[in-house]
């Protein structure tokens, strides 16, 4: 799974939170079949998906979404 933002301030807060939530995430770079104003995004694993919204939601994080990779690139998902 992957989060984009649409800030590199949003983007460094919710790593932050998420890896003091012990959360396993990445960071990488936005891909281009998302378009997201902000150039990094978080990969996590599909198990963390509810402690990822929990922290996104409780902490105020500004998301562009929650992407799912599909065949054909990402698919967005509803929080």
């Amino acid at each position: 799974m992957l989060i984009a933002f649409d800030s590199t301030q949003q983007a460094l807060r919710a790593e932050m939170l998420l890896e003091y939530a012990e959360v396993e995430i990445d960071i990488c770079p936005t891909p281009k079949e998302i378009t997201a104003g902000c150039a990094l995004s978080i990969h996590f694993p599909e198990d963390d998906l509810g402690m990822v919204k929990e922290v996104i939601e409780q902490e105020l994080v500004e998301i562009r979404g929650i992407f799912k990779p599909v065949q054909t690139g990402y698919e967005q998902i509803e929080i």
